[in-house]
């Protein structure tokens, strides 16, 4: 009895091992999934990443041969003789006689310098066209608003640009705007007035912002309230007159 108890004691003490043994094996088998289950993730982004490296060299390659094209397209005109530039005369085409406005696509072509014909005053002055500009802008000094008939006007003086005497003018008030220089933290309040303008073959009433511009060399500045539509800039172009030569643009003067 004594033989069989301790056989019964040992076989038990072997089979308490052999559980404890599987139950840590069972334990690290989810670690063991856990990590192939990343390494197969891994793999797969790998293999994403290797395709659209793959992808981007192609797209490079289209965009460099579709920029060489363009290159060698552009140098074929630029070495196109002027003379094989067909100059017949046509219906509806425009005449190009010397003063009068260049046209592309129906657009008057400018420079970065003009001379505008502003009324009033009735006077010439030289402008820079800036097409970073919202708003034309014309030098005024001695700015004082009021009020006639209950109605705002402002009265303020320009600079002649050939005697340098004073020219005092006065208009109706059209509004304000707010205007922000740089180096400046506050936005400055302009009052803004309307003029007629007078540009190689443009004539129209447009809004001017007034503003002390007696630091810089134009008085007058022109932006796209008046460019928009009408004109596109080439600053290598120089100055047209500022007022056309056409019946059209003489039977408003």
């Amino acid at each position: 009895m004594k033989n069989i108890a301790l056989f019964f004691t040992a076989t038990t003490g072997k089979c308490a091992i052999l559980a404890l043994a599987c139950l840590m094996l069972s334990a690290c088998n989810p670690q063991a999934d856990t990590l192939s289950e990343r390494e197969a993730r891994i793999n797969a982004r790998e293999s994403e990443l290797v395709t659209l490296f793959a992808e981007l060299v192609e797209l490079k390659k289209s965009l460099e041969k579709d920029q060489a094209e363009q290159h060698s397209t552009r140098a074929k005109d630029a070495n196109t003789p002027a003379a094989d530039i067909c100059a017949c005369d046509t219906a509806g085409a425009e005449a190009s006689a010397p003063g009068s406005a260049t046209k592309v696509d129906s657009k008057t072509v400018l420079g970065a310098i003009e001379n505008v014909y502003l009324d009033p005053p009735g006077l010439e002055f030289s402008a820079r066209i800036d097409t970073g500009a919202p708003t034309s802008s014309l030098s005024a000094l001695d700015i004082v608003e009021f009020e006639r008939d209950g109605k705002p006007f402002v009265k303020f003086n320009l600079i002649h640009p050939e005697s340098g005497e004073k020219i005092q003018l006065t208009r109706r008030l059209r509004g304000h705007v707010r205007v922000k220089e740089l180096g400046d933290r506050e936005a400055l309040r302009r009052p803004v007035v309307k003029l007629r303008i007078q540009l190689a073959d443009i004539d129209e009433q447009i809004n001017f912002t007034l503003e002390n511009r007696s630091r810089f060399k134009h008085q007058v500045l022109i932006g796209r309230n008046l460019l928009q539509d009408l004109a596109v800039v080439d600053v290598s172009k120089k100055s047209a007159p500022a007022k056309s030569d056409s019946p059209a643009a003489a039977a408003v003067k």
